[in-house]
């Protein structure tokens, strides 16, 4: 209790300068992509999880050791820099159902800054095809461009790079 008087006489000090508060107005944004790929809606789920590096091209680090998404409830998307276990988590697994949905919560690329993004996986089965619907929430401060170039991006990774793979795999 001694440092209390001089605790409450930072904060109060702090309080009365004229520094500007920077301050940013939240915004959302949403948007859904969609493909459908020949194959089992639980065989589809499971080349977008575990080990994600043969089509997931855009990390933190130039040649990451692992890049994975753990797919079970707290578990992440992964991008492990070298053998020491340095990295990053870029979301968190907040539901996985095989074959059917896959939920992460977290900025991805985007870390630093006050923005969510929720990206969901939806898979079901359409004759001898999957749907794959990819929905992505996002809420926060971001700049006015960004919610195109999420878009933009999210359709690079499942049409540009995720669906070639999965047909060179079948």
């Amino acid at each position: 209790m001694k440092y209390f008087p001089f605790i409450l006489a930072m904060i109060v000090s702090a309080c009365q300068t004229n520094q500007p508060v920077d301050t940013a107005t939240p915004h959302a944004f949403s948007f859904s992509i969609e493909t459908r790929l020949i194959g089992t809606p639980e065989a589809v789920y499971d080349q977008l999880t575990g080990d994600i590096s043969p089509w997931w091209d855009h990390t933190f680090s130039e040649n990451p050791h692992q890049l994975y998404i753990e797919a079970k409830p707290g578990g992440g998307f992964y991008e492990i820099f070298d053998e020491s276990g340095d990295g990053v988590r870029h979301a968190v697994v907040t539901a996985a159902h095989r074959g059917k949905l896959l939920r992460m919560e977290g900025p991805l690329g985007l870390a630093g800054h006050a923005l969510t993004l929720v990206s969901t996986y939806h898979l079901s089965a359409v004759n001898d095809s999957t749907l794959l619907k990819v929905e992505v929430h996002g809420a926060g401060e971001f700049k006015e461009e960004w919610p195109k170039v999420i878009e933009s991006v999210w359709h690079h990774f499942m049409i540009d790079r995720f669906q070639p793979h999965w047909e060179e795999q079948q």
